[in-house]
């Protein structure tokens, strides 16, 4: 019925790529289709492609039935006798169509069919392959550009690294070798779509376990990584041999390996720190190189106060604050700084607000000023009993300091709060990778998604219908 439909089945599957099974389902796919269009939709159909014949043959299934009310789908029993001397009222029987008759339009559709759902299958194959690679380096060819982004050729498919994933200052010209972190691939109407960047933390996580093969075996561990594009970045990292130095296998033989890192990065700097699973000592690490006096840490809210002294200060903020938010970053804590200086200037601006109420002495303030209550309308607001707990006197005296506290405030005798203070240098961020655990999950993910992007293709074919 087609000639050499064999020939187009084998040169579409090698030209594309695509196993013969999948092209052989979408052309029965897309005669049956015909075949509907042609004999009737209501009616049973099936499509077999015969290998050896070369040929697709077409059954139309029909009930046996003692008087046909719908010829397309009953058959009598006398005629169907003629077909099978054992069948019976009620069977249904398979008849095969032996001369279709398709006219060149049914021909057409069919060959549309057959093509669309080959550039579906191919597609789907591309976007399980890539889907494969996502959280991964790929390296390919800047090719053009298209609305500012960048197209990179992969080799079997294009990939868009858009300009907010070029680090600043970065400029490719077609031909020009792209490495890049593959993120995410969807699939839009187009086909996958491959995005990649090279702004992301897990591009330097990645160079890392390129350069470094500690990493690749496993001695050493990246826990976090954080990045300022172009201009600074900081990686923590710790070792599973304690006779290894985790920094300094990073670093490398007079820091080779590191500087191939920074090459890659346009000169980014990057901070080697190690690791430590006491917040207060990686915190340490992380605002180096700055030196840090003291820090008081809320594990609950996850924020730490950091006090330095004068000369440290503008070493623990870095330029235009780049330090502290990277050390944020890193650890997954907001981080408060403030010079020791400003902060006992602070403490004294409070605990001299408090000494306006005549009931309250030097120490009673110094206390309160300590435990968190640094303004009048504190002491208003405080109950007795919790004052007197806190401050170790009898609720009577308490309950005097508050009364005092309140009369003072409706004679507008006082002022409620310390002269402005000197704002407190914050940053606040979550950890922008999180280790070896959390690779090995999305690893899984990927995994799945791999699969479900062949069931995608499977399923496609198996329900594919004429649109």
């Amino acid at each position: 019925m087609f000639s050499e439909l064999g020939r187009v089945i084998e040169t579409l599957g090698k030209e594309r790529g695509i196993e013969k099974d999948i092209v052989i389902k979408a052309v029965e796919q897309a005669f049956l289709v015909t075949a509907r269009k042609k004999y009737g939709i209501q009616g049973e159909y099936e499509t077999r492609y015969n290998d050896g014949d070369d040929d697709i043959e077409i059954y139309q299934y029909k009930n046996v039935v003692e008087e046909v009310r719908d010829s397309i789908v009953e058959i009598t029993l006398i005629d169907a006798k003629e077909l099978d001397e054992d069948v019976e009222i009620g069977d249904q029987i398979g008849i095969k169509i032996e001369n279709p008759n398709f006219s060149r339009v049914d021909v057409q559709t069919a060959r549309q069919i057959i093509f669309q759902k080959v550039r579906d299958a191919e597609r789907e194959i591309l976007f399980a392959e890539f889907k494969h690679k996502e959280n991964e380096l790929v390296t390919g060819i800047a090719r053009r550009y298209e609305r500012g982004n960048i197209v990179v050729d992969l080799g079997k498919a294009d990939a868009v690294l858009s300009r907010r994933e070029v680090i600043p200052g970065e400029n490719f010209k077609p031909g020009d070798r792209i490495q890049a972190f593959l993120t995410e691939v969807v699939m839009t109407n187009r086909g996958p779509e491959i995005r990649l960047s090279r702004t992301s933390p897990m591009f330097l996580v990645k160079l890392f376990e390129l350069e470094v093969p500690e990493i690749q075996d496993g001695t050493i561990e990246i826990k976090s990584a954080a990045r300022e594009p172009g201009q600074r970045a900081k990686i923590a990292v710790i070792s599973v041999d304690k006779d290894i130095d985790p920094v300094g296998a990073c670093v490398g033989m007079k820091g080779s390996r590191v500087q191939n890192v920074v090459n890659e990065l346009q000169g980014e700097k990057i901070d080697i720190v190690k690791w430590s699973d006491d917040v207060e000592t990686f915190a340490r690490a992380a605002l180096a190189p700055s030196e840090i006096t003291n820090i008081q840490i809320d594990h609950s809210d996850h924020t730490m106060d950091v006090v330095v002294e004068e000369d440290q200060l503008s070493l623990a903020i870095g330029r235009r604050g780049q330090n502290v938010r990277l050390a944020a970053m890193l650890s997954g804590y907001k981080i408060n700084i403030i010079s020791k200086t400003k902060l006992q200037e602070r403490i004294q601006k409070s605990v001299a607000n408090l000494l306006q109420i005549s009931s309250i002495t030097d120490s009673l303030a110094q206390v309160m000023v300590q435990n968190g209550i640094q303004a009048i309308g504190d002491i208003a607001a405080a109950e007795a009993a919790e004052l007197a707990e806190l401050l170790e006197v009898d609720e009577e005296q308490a309950a005097g300091i508050i009364s005092d506290t309140i009369a003072a405030i409706d004679a507008g005798e006082i002022q409620f709060q310390a002269d402005e203070e000197e704002e407190l240098v914050s940053a606040s961020a979550v950890p922008a990778y999180h280790g070896i655990i959390n690779k090995e999950q999305s690893d899984e993910e990927s995994q799945d998604k791999f699969s479900d992007a062949e069931r995608r293709l499977r399923e496609e074919l198996a329900a594919f219908k004429l649109k």
